[in-house]
């Protein structure tokens, strides 16, 4: 991935630094604007400040994906939006592989972790500047793939999720406050027997093995709020 924007000699590199540690933005604007060629157009603390932006003339974005009010891959769609030729640098502190899909499925060229020394970093820029693939052919196609199955998976989920009635919706929130079978009953004024019907549909539709699976399940899709 290293097509985008490439530079005629003698033409300055326009940076924009897209990172909510303001300590970080600062350290990395000295190191490139030390950088014969380098010039910081503009940094942005948040994705809400990218989204703000009318119009940005830049070269490569370095982008964290561990922004305060969203994820970086979504930093990278939005300025991508606003400059198609730009070229975008992820460096974020996280190993999640899924993480690193988004960014690389949204556009990213290149893939740097923060504990990258920071004068390496303007090498990388200028590598990628000069056309050069920060990432290998097989590592694209890796995150690639991975990005995929994690949609595949989501769309699963959120089919699952759809299939769950109101009162197994119910037992699940019941099941996050802590309640056993009998509370259940009790609160829901059904039998013991009818909460377990229920646990078992609701675990068949969740293809959950375990009701810490299932409340887990129905937490991180909103369907149940941990008091």
């Amino acid at each position: 991935m290293g097509d985008g924007c490439k530079l005629l000699e003698g033409q300055v590199a326009r940076i924009m630094l897209v990172d909510d540690h303001a300590t970080m933005r600062q350290a990395l604007a000295l190191v490139l604007s030390r950088e014969p060629g380098f010039e910081v157009v503009a940094q942005v603390g948040s994705l809400s400040e990218v989204r703000r932006l009318s119009a940005t003339d830049f070269d490569v974005a370095i982008v964290d994906l561990g922004l305060p009010d969203g994820h970086g891959a979504e930093a990278i769609t939005e300025l991508r939006k606003l400059n198609p030729q730009g070229m975008m640098l992820v460096l974020s502190a996280t190993t999640d592989r899924t993480e690193l899909a988004r960014a690389v499925e949204a556009g990213a060229s290149g893939l740097l972790h923060k504990a990258t020394p920071l004068e390496e970093i303007p090498r990388a820029v200028r590598r990628l500047l000069a056309g050069e693939a920060l990432l290998s052919t097989e590592e694209i196609i890796d995150l690639l793939r991975l990005a995929d199955r994690e949609h595949r998976r989501g769309s699963r989920e959120q089919s699952s999720a759809e299939q769950l009635t109101p009162r197994e919706k119910e037992i699940l929130q019941a099941l996050a406050e802590g309640m056993n079978d009998r509370e259940i009953a009790e609160r829901l004024e059904i039998s013991f027997d009818t909460v377990r019907n229920h646990m078992a549909s609701i675990f068949v539709k969740l293809d959950a093995h375990s009701r810490l699976q299932a409340v887990l399940f129905a937490v991180r899709h909103g369907i149940v709020e941990i008091p």
